[in-house]
């Protein structure tokens, strides 16, 4: 993130860039930018190496093999599938510490990892050229890339799950493993680290934290809360049973997943998603939860267990006739006050600020970071600018009541700054219905 970005106390920012604050009213008791980004450090079998590589729904379906070593269906992306029933894309970073590429004399696999020693290089004489060789690569005994009739190692092409040894010497093979492919050792806070550092490069909604350790769970807690509050990066954090964070920009998932084989995190997969491909002027309130991971209920039950968890800020799924449903879309801010109220608290509110963050910023580092004048008609230009964005979102009712009168753009201390004030009214979806019926 190359531009400044954030909150300000005072005008003393050095950096160029749109430094934004939002903050509550005092009372009594053009183009929006897409949604559906998720970012997505994960442990995995197979996949790129060290860096981030960005998968859509469309990719998922038609390279889930090539991409992540496993066909669509298989248990092994379930959760990744979850990820997906909501999410358009998701920017993936591959953990691994010490993880090995499995190899034999004909060629290595192309990604590190355990998904390696399921490949297999069967070599046989072409038909029709004897001294000749037809070179098949095999995953799980699906055949994957064949080469015909190749006279030398020099002459293979590498495919998508192997690198051939030029230096090798071909021979009449009924199948040759790859042996020596290995997830490494247990993943450390360096390796999320690693993760986090990439992703910093990359825009997203929300961003998942799969992990049970409290110290790496931690770790994605300082991340967000630096990120959004000091660089001005718009997400949300969805974790679980991530403690007393008291921060709108993160997601605690309260329940458990207790399924056979399944992380105790299961359910980050979904929400992730969920969260990141909602709608601005949407809620997430009542959602259906539609992943594959057991969802324990054990504690989310009766009103009284709801009411205690919900107060603490967790977000519940919890069972509504034969469905399990997302009880209220809320974030972990409790600490409620005249400057920041109890709206914060609603994730749709926050979608609503994230995107007018998200496109005021690129409105003017787009077409106005040094390029328009700071002039009166200038700043002209700029409260109109600003002004049609909020009227697009009040046309799709993610703001009501917007009076382009109380948008200001001023001249700040220094020649160089525009300040902006403004004054906006979100808008929620219902959650609540109090009715009084009188009988006459």
């Amino acid at each position: 993130m190359a531009l400044g970005g954030g909150v300000f106390l005072s005008q003393n920012k050095v950096l160029p860039g749109k430094y934004h604050n939002f903050i509550s009213a005092t009372r009594a008791f053009v183009n929006l930018s897409n949604r559906g980004y998720v970012g997505l450090p994960i442990a995995l079998d197979w996949g790129v190496d060290g860096e981030v590589f960005a998968v859509t729904q469309e990719d998922l379906r038609k390279n889930s093999r090539k991409i992540f070593g496993y066909e669509y269906m298989d248990s092994k992306m379930k959760g990744i599938r979850d990820v997906f029933k909501n999410a358009i894309t998701v920017y993936f970073y591959k953990l691994a510490v010490e993880a090995e590429a499995a190899t034999n004399d004909f060629a290595t696999a192309k990604y590190k990892g355990a998904r390696g020693n399921d490949i297999t290089i069967v070599i046989q004489a072409n038909v029709d050229e004897p001294s000749k060789f037809d070179v098949k690569t095999l995953l799980a005994n699906v055949l994957v890339d064949e080469q015909m009739a190749v006279a030398t190692a020099t002459e293979l092409i590498a495919n998508d799950f192997v690198v051939f040894k030029t230096n090798a010497t071909l021979a009449v093979t009924a199948g040759t493993a790859l042996a020596g492919g290995s997830n490494g050792l247990a993943i450390t806070g360096g390796a999320h680290q690693e993760a986090l550092d990439a992703l910093e490069a990359y825009g997203f909604n929300t961003l998942g934290c799969l992990s049970s350790e409290s110290s790496i769970k931690s770790l994605y807690i300082e991340y967000t809360k630096r990120i959004r509050d000091q660089i001005g990066g718009k997400f949300q954090l969805v974790g679980h049973k991530l403690g007393s964070t008291n921060h709108e920009g993160i997601i605690d998932v309260q329940n458990d997943t207790n399924g056979p084989e399944e992380e105790v995190f299961g359910a980050v997969y979904w929400v992730s998603g969920a969260q990141a491909g909602v709608a601005v002027n949407k809620s997430n309130t009542n959602k259906k939860y539609e992943g594959e991971f057991t969802v324990d209920m054990s504690e989310t039950k009766t009103q009284s267990q709801l009411t205690t968890l919900l107060k603490a800020g967790k977000y519940l799924l919890h069972r509504v006739g034969d469905e399990i449903r997302v009880l209220e879309d809320v974030n972990t801010f409790t600490s409620f006050s005249d400057e920041k109220n109890e709206d914060f608290s609603l994730n749709q509110v926050i979608r609503v600020l994230d995107q007018l963050a998200i496109d005021t910023a690129q409105l003017f580092n787009t077409h106005y970071l040094g390029q328009v004048p700071n002039d009166q008609d200038g700043r002209i230009s700029l409260w109109n600018d600003i002004g049609s964005l909020r009227m697009e979102m009040q046309r799709i009712r993610a703001i009501q009541n917007y009076n382009k009168d109380e948008l200001t753009v001023a001249q700040g201390n220094s020649k160089k700054a525009v300040v902006v004030n403004e004054v906006v009214i979100t808008t929620v979806a219902m959650s609540q219905l109090y009715i009084t019926t009188t009988v006459a």
